[in-house]
């Protein structure tokens, strides 16, 4: 009969030899009468007398019947084993470990992955710091209904990001507004469905709103800026480019209430004229970056930004009226712009950019794409600037294998030149810059397609030679 208890597989000591050898003593004894438990002593004398193996003492016999036996003496050696570990389990981390561990996920792998492994996972999901920022742009399945149950769940939003959603509608955003009055960051680019209704809500609510980014909205008109003017002066950052109904009338409404801009971006708002340039330089005194591209504005407006000490990044992309005097007046007075963007501009010229080089104490980014400028103007920055890593000069058509050797030999600061489509560069010599110093990048069509593909390469990508000898 086999053993079933614990021990069953440790193999039985050896029984002791006396004059011959005897039969091992089974391990389990057959079934005993009642009367036999009442003078196990004399059995084992008996027992002894005959020269076979004592029984077990009396306090360490069991009743075994068909279905038992006796358990053996545990093995010498487990009295010094040590219990197996136990399995690590990640729930046994501090809730705040695992939040931290959350943290690093994306919405979506919270949401579809994480929240379903089980329910303690899921409410930790569900935690509310997780629900402050939300990044919902360019998922088609919000709607106003998911909205509402987001606000719902979590009224202390902070931050959300609805670009490019276009399944929802005002109602969803005014929703979202009257629950979460603490809203501080609002993005919703290219919502081309939302209208004055919903900037004026979230306006109306939220008056500790401090990011407004709302480009690319056709509906959006004067009236939702003239509220979020009035009613939000914590107002710092803007963003209204390609909103084409905005005029003066909003822009001088909000520069006169939102005295704390930071940042304002207009792109190809053709009723924003030097009126809305000037009185944001007279407004708003802590402005830092200022961006009017393809905007109704001449130099008559942009000088007025000469006010603002703090400017440190000015984007003048394509203003058609603009004269190398107000840029060079700009740069002089403003001293801590570390950015200036000229691109679009054909009246830029060589001295102009010289003037830059030499008073731009802290300028780094330089874009001067289809500028009226030659190799001069390169030989200029390589010679005066210190401080300049990144200028590009695409499209200028002027520029030669000679001003990219020359500001790469001269410029002890630069780290990008852009030369694309600057057919006067020859390709050869930008390859011998490349091994000349690595430590610029040289932009052009070959360079950046070799950077493409040694990039694909990295991430694992080899090319199909089948479909390519086919």
């Amino acid at each position: 009969m086999v053993c079933k208890r614990k021990g069953a597989g440790v193999p039985a000591c050896t029984p002791c030899k006396q004059g011959s050898e005897q039969p091992p003593q089974p391990l389990c004894p057959p079934p005993s009468s009642p009367t036999s438990e009442s003078a196990p002593t004399e059995a084992g004398g008996d027992a002894v007398r005959a020269g076979s193996t004592a029984p077990w003492p009396a306090q360490q016999q069991h009743e075994c019947g068909d279905a038992d036996c006796q358990e053996p003496r545990e093995n010498p050696c487990d009295c010094h084993r040590e219990p197996p570990p136990e399995t690590p389990d990640i729930n046994q981390l501090p809730p705040s470990i695992l939040l931290k561990i959350f943290s690093n996920l994306s919405l979506d792998e919270r949401c579809l992955s994480a929240s379903l492994v089980c329910k303690y996972w899921r409410d930790l999901c569900l935690d509310f710091q997780f629900w402050k920022q939300l990044d919902l742009s360019s998922r088609q399945q919000v709607t106003d209904e998911l909205l509402e149950k987001i606000a719902s769940r979590s009224q202390n939003i902070i931050e959300i990001n609805i670009s490019d959603c276009r399944s929802m509608s005002d109602t969803g955003v005014c929703v979202l507004a009257f629950k979460c009055p603490g809203l501080l960051r609002y993005t919703a680019y290219r919502c081309k469905q939302l209208s004055d209704t919903s900037i004026i809500a979230v306006a109306s609510h939220c008056p500790l709103l401090q990011k407004v980014h709302v480009g690319n909205q056709d509906k959006l008109t004067d009236e939702g800026l003239k509220q979020l003017g009035s009613k939000c002066r914590e107002l710092k950052d803007i963003h209204f480019g390609q909103c084409y109904k905005i005029s003066d009338e909003g822009m001088i409404v909000i520069a006169k209430g939102c005295l704390k801009l930071q940042r304002i971006y207009m792109q190809e708002n053709k009723l924003v004229t030097d009126q809305s340039v000037k009185a944001f330089a007279e407004h708003c005194p802590e402005l830092q970056y200022v961006g009017f591209m393809g905007c109704s504005v001449t130099s008559k407006g942009v000088i007025h930004l000469t006010k603002l000490r703090n400017l440190s990044s000015l984007d003048l992309r394509h203003i058609t009226e603009l004269d190398n005097e107000t840029v060079m007046e700009i740069v002089k007075r403003c001293k801590n712009l570390s950015s200036l963007n000229l691109c679009l501009n054909w009246i830029i010229n060589d001295r102009c950019v010289e003037v830059i080089a030499k008073e731009g104490q802290n300028l780094k980014e330089l874009y001067l794409v289809s500028c009226k400028i030659t190799d001069y103007a390169l030989i200029a920055i390589g010679r005066y600037s210190m401080t300049i890593e990144t200028v590009d000069v695409g499209w200028c058509k002027e520029i030669t294998d000679q001003g990219a050797t020359l500001i790469a030999q001269s410029s002890k600061s630069l780290r990008y030149l852009g030369l694309m489509r600057c057919d006067k560069v020859n390709e050869v010599t930008v390859e011998q810059l490349v091994q000349q110093y690595p430590h610029i990048t040289f932009s052009t069509v070959l360079q950046d397609c070799k950077r493409t593909l040694e990039r694909a390469y990295q991430m694992g990508w080899t090319p199909n030679m089948s479909a390519a000898s086919s």
